[in-house]
């Protein structure tokens, strides 16, 4: 039996689909994946995502001890602010991509829910020369996406977190608050929050939500919602093999100031010299569907692979995220044997629910 968040008896009360992911028992859809997907584009929509775990870092050197296992800053951080960033190996491969939030008493990480056990044994592991502390917490977590999705949640939250929330810059969060935190952060390309909240408040929020016309969405919108948006997944588009610079997340390292000795840095110094692959968007017009580990061909040489893909529901085409050679700018990929030619295109793919390609 897989591992079950607090509210996986109200995905069964709504026919959810029910998938194994990562050790839990998570909805994949309620029906439909296209008509979830085009409600948060055009609406509001929640997911569950509860399998992820929340860190809080604390401790007289929690600043010190993140800025030498984050790739980013989080002197950059002032009160409420969020910051995305990788955990890096010595290497420069990415142990795992997260957000790290500002909080009054110290930091609140969030964690991918395949990479908990080994992301939170490496903490362990590196904070034994840092005076710090670190404390799992078991929380609901809700994301509530689309043009709809702060003000149908606003008014359903405690009153103590109203104001707060409401003043809400994006990729800010309020202060943790008789146990909820509210972060206008998000996967999906739109607006919205990410809401902790304590487990034996979850279901009731969760109701509300539905009442106020909040759609239940599952993990296969929550895919191709962040695949149009250009958001990288973790195994797939980055891993402990590759590094930022070649997944596309260069911008999330920061290198000044020069004296900062973050974990993989030396790594990444070297690999900045010689880099010889670029990531990029792909487009395929073609009937067909692009998936991880497609191999992409120019004549009889194989120049790149895509690394995640899918159907794109706002575009109506089949689009992925690749790793190419530096000089590749047009290439075929092999589908099942059968070559097809795509386009190779910036990222991201849809904007505020609108393409960004010309078609």
């Amino acid at each position: 039996m897989g591992l079950k968040t607090a509210l996986f008896a109200e995905h069964q009360r709504l026919g959810a689909r029910m998938v194994d992911f990562a050790g839990w028992l998570m909805p994949l859809h309620y029906g439909s994946q296209i008509q979830e997907h085009q409600r948060v584009r055009q609406d509001a929509g929640m997911f569950d995502v509860s399998h992820m775990q929340a860190v809080d870092v604390a401790g007289a050197q929690a600043v010190d001890f993140l800025r030498y296992i984050l790739a980013n800053d989080v002197t950059k951080l002032n009160h409420g602010k969020a910051l995305y960033t990788c955990m890096l190996n010595a290497n420069g491969g990415v142990i795992d991509d997260l957000i790290v939030y500002h909080q009054p008493a110290g930091f609140r990480l969030v964690l991918n829910a395949d990479c908990i056990d080994k992301d939170f044994a490496w903490l362990q592991q590196q904070a034994q020369a840092f005076q710090v502390e670190l404390s799992r917490q078991d929380l609901t977590i809700l994301a509530v996406q689309g043009h709809h999705a702060r003000a149908k949640t606003l008014p359903l939250l405690p009153k103590a977190i109203q104001a707060q929330a409401a003043d809400l810059d994006y990729f800010f969060s309020t202060a943790v608050t008789e146990g909820w935190c509210v972060a206008r952060t998000g996967y999906t390309g739109e607006d919205g929050f990410e809401v902790m909240l304590p487990n034996t408040q979850a279901s009731a929020f969760f109701q509300a939500l539905l009442k106020a016309g909040v759609a239940p969405c599952g993990l296969g919108a929550r895919d191709s919602l962040r695949l149009e948006a250009g958001m990288n997944l973790y195994g797939l588009d980055m891993d402990e093999q590759h590094s930022p610079l070649v997944s596309g997340l260069a911008w999330t390292v920061a290198f000044k100031p020069d004296n900062r000795n973050f974990m993989g840095r030396g790594a990444l110094e070297q690999q900045k010299q010689q880099l010889e692959q670029k990531f990029v968007g792909v487009l395929l017009t073609e009937r067909g569907v692009l998936r991880h580990g497609q191999n992409l061909l120019q004549g009889n040489e194989i120049v790149g692979e895509i690394t995640s893909g899918g159907f794109s529901p706002t575009l109506n085409h089949s689009i992925g995220l690749a790793r190419v050679l530096n000089e590749i700018d047009a290439c075929e990929v092999d589908i099942r044997g059968k070559r097809y030619p795509i386009k190779i295109v910036k990222i991201p793919f849809v904007r505020n629910g609108q393409s960004c390609l010309s078609l």
